[in-house]
């Protein structure tokens, strides 16, 4: 079977656009900055097993609490 370079680079650059998407999804939940974790994440997908483990962490992390703005007044 024969591997074409460019396909597998069109394949991982997709992956790690949709990794980072998710990233960013759960990244809204979990985290305080959500841009830094989609864009770690999407570069971590450069390499899939790295990528995969870190939405796995991700995925196990507790959900941030977010405590409405009183307004005064």
């Amino acid at each position: 079977m024969d591997f074409n370079a460019t396909l597998v680079g069109q394949l991982i650059i997709v992956f790690a656009l949709v990794m980072g998407c998710i990233c960013y999804y759960l990244g809204r939940r979990k985290t305080q900055s959500p841009v830094v974790a989609g864009v770690i994440g999407a570069g971590l997908s450069i390499v899939p097993i790295l990528g995969l483990v870190y939405l796995v962490v991700l995925v196990l992390k507790k959900d941030i609490e977010i405590t409405p703005a009183v307004v005064n007044g």
